[in-house]
Parts: C-alpha cells; structure tokens; sequence
C-alpha cells in the first residue's frame, strides 16, 4: 500500500511538473506594464553614448583589472570620444543574464526580469503566437525567444488545458512535420517537446526532432524523471530541461549528455520548490546529485529557473529574483562559481545560437550588469545590483 501511494504521489508530481512546462499566460497577459513599473525605466535611449570606467570585466573566466567599457548606439563600442562618463568605482561589470528556462506572461514579466539583470529570457511555452510575439524586440527591456506551443500527446495532462491549442497535439510520427511547420509559421525559435511516462512514443519523438533539425530548430525536451531523461537523449534532442527526483543520473547516463551533445538545463530552483512540498518519493538529493553528475561528465550546464505564474502549479519561482538564487543552487551543486557565471552568460547564449550577447566585447549587444563585491568570489554578490542596461538603455535595478 505505502509502495503504491508513493508510486501514485510520484506520477502526480511529474504530471504537475508537466503542466508547469506548458505554463499559460491569461488575458490580462497583453495589460500594458503598471504605473509603477513605467515611472522606474530611466530616459537613458539605446543611442545615448556612455563611457563606463573603473569597471573590472568578467570576461567569461576572470576579473580583470579596471578598464573602460563604452555603450555606444545599443552595442559595446571602441572610443569614448564624446560620451557620457559614469565611474563605476571598482564594481564588477557583468555580461546580462540569461535565463534559459521561464514562462512570459506579460509585459510586467520584462519588467520584473529586467529589474534583476536578466536581459535575455528564453521562454519554454507560451500561447497563443500572438502573445509572445508582442512582447519581443520591447526596446529597454528583456529581449526574448520562444517555443511557443510544445508538442504533447493525446489525453495527456497538458492537452486537457482548456486553453490548449489542438494543433499542439501530436498523436504520431506521420504528425510531426505538420506540428513542426506550423510552430515555424507562428515565430517560434525553437521546437518543445513534453517526454512524460506515458506519453509521446518513441517513433513520435524521433520523428519530431528530425523534423525540427530538418529547418535546423534546436530541440527542447521536458524530461523530469530517469526512464523521460533516456527517451529524450535516445530521440537526439538538443536541450533537456529539468533533472530527475526520482533517483540521481549515474555517471554513464551523465557521460551521454555529454558525448551526444545535449545541453542540460536543471532548473533547481523548481526542483527545490518540489522537494519542499514534501511528496513521498521525489529527493532534492537527487536532482543535485544529477547536476553533480553531469558537471563531472564535462556536459554542458546552463541556468534557468522555470519561473511562472501559472495557475494551478505549486511552484512559482519569482521573474528575474530566482535567477541568483538558481546561480547559488548550482553552486552548491558542485559548479564553480566561474562555470555557474558562463552557466548564465556565454554559454546559454552560445547553445542557442544568440552570437550577439553573453559577453562584453565590441560589437556585442549592450546587455550589462553592474555589482558590488566579488561574484567569483562568492556568487551572492550577483544580488548586489547597481545598475542595468539592456540593448544600451538603462533601467534601474529592482528594489
């Protein structure tokens, strides 16, 4: 009996945790930002020329001495000929974070993110297209991609949302070049898929990443248990959010990610959320043993936090707040506070192939954060914000 209801308690958190990976923004997700939040943004423009000095640069590996960053038109600039001066005293200037895992719901979204130095948000599901495509390219706020509708199969949890479009349905392989097709018709960036036990067979996954890689889209795939995390590296995709809480990854599961390629995104942040409901079966431990694991497979980690404010799921991390203490969590985990920094920069900019951010070099997009003390040194420091620029516009840091 005790092993069945723990079974049973098990099923209803991967399900939970299935619905918070097709998160669902309401109607009042298109309300313009608040009074509030519009009066913080500074008039500073993205064309405004600005000379940063006394700055100490992470470049993606070290601190180094104080130099001189300019903000030149939008971009990271080489002269400072006639700009600007703001004398950063010492602070540590940081590229803009990226969060690789969240769930944009409106325009006080990119206000929350912003306000905490999250300058890129990679949204994992969104709909319908119209939504997040009024949010991109918001000029002095968080730039951000989408996947749009994910793929789920019949009768799942997920296709049960009443607000879930059918087109996202997928209940064979003969229907994966259909769903493919028409997320690119709607904008999205990149192609989700929801692995879950049961779910969308293998012959199912298979034949949507090849689709997907077909008009070369990257891959996402939900993956929150062991047996989810084998489907999704047997069908080749590109990107596995979430870790296990059922049992950590063994090493050579581990080793797979790495020699196939596939990018790890844990979202712990969530995975603590879940822990602490204190449901029978499901282990913090674990979830931080399969990061352990996979950074000591040499596969590559990124930082996302699966914020939301989806009705129904337990677990709501906050926009923008969660993505130090993400930072701080995979530290704990056994990252250094160097990779956890990359974790959030260079590398998530680098997997999703966004060349113009994630560090601070001429001609790069002006997405910065200024801090006091030393992030190397202790990661908690990322909290200690000074100031933000998005695209070379600033925008005050939140309270």
């Amino acid at each position: 009996m005790t092993m069945c209801t723990t079974e049973w308690n098990r099923r209803e958190f991967l399900r939970t945790a299935a619905v918070a990976g097709t998160a669902v923004a309401g109607t009042q997700a298109l309300a313009a930002p608040g009074a509030a939040h519009a009066e913080r943004r500074t008039a500073a423009g993205s064309g405004e020329k600005v000379a940063l000095t006394n700055a100490r640069v992470f470049d993606g590996g070290a601190l180094g001495a104080p130099r001189t960053v300019v903000i030149d038109n939008g971009l990271i600039g080489v002269s400072a000929f006639g700009a600007r001066t703001i004398d950063c005293r010492g602070a540590i200037l940081l590229p803009g974070l990226i969060d690789a895992h969240i769930h944009i719901e409106d325009v006080n979204t990119l206000e929350r993110l912003a306000g905490y130095g999250v300058t890129t948000g990679l949204d994992m599901a969104c709909f319908p297209p119209s939504l997040f495509n009024s949010l991109r390219r918001r000029p002095g706020l968080t730039d951000i991609r989408s996947a749009g509708t994910p793929a789920v199969a019949p009768g799942s949890r997920q296709s049960q949302i009443p607000t879930f479009p059918p087109s996202g349905i997928v209940a064979g392989p003969e229907q994966a070049l259909q769903f493919v097709t028409t997320r690119i018709s709607e904008g999205s960036d990149y192609i989700k898929l929801i692995v879950d036990v049961p779910g969308l067979d293998r012959a199912t996954l298979n034949a949507l990443t090849k689709a997907a890689h077909a008009f070369r889209k990257l891959v996402m795939a939900h993956a929150t248990s062991v047996a989810t995390v084998e489907e999704a590296l047997l069908a080749g995709v590109d990107m596995i959010h979430h870790v296990p809480m059922d049992t950590a990854l063994t090493s050579a599961t581990a080793a797979r990610y790495a020699s196939g390629g596939q990018v790890a995104v844990p979202t712990l942040t969530m995975m603590e959320g879940f822990a602490g409901l204190g449901i029978p079966g499901l282990s913090y431990a674990a979830a931080e043993g399969s990061v352990a694991a996979l950074r000591q497979a040499g596969a590559r980690i990124l930082a996302g936090t699966d914020s939301n404010h989806t009705p129904g799921i337990p677990v709501q991390p906050a926009f923008g707040l969660s993505m130090h203490h993400e930072l701080e969590l995979l530290v704990q985990a056994g990252l250094t506070t160097v990779e956890a920094l990359r974790a959030a920069t260079s590398l998530p900019a680098q997997s999703f192939g966004l060349r113009d951010r994630g560090v601070i070099r001429p001609g790069y997009r002006a997405d910065l954060l200024l801090v006091d003390g030393d992030p190397i040194a202790d990661i908690r420091a990322t909290r200690n914000i000074r100031r933000v620029w998005i695209g070379g516009a600033e925008y005050p840091p939140a309270a």
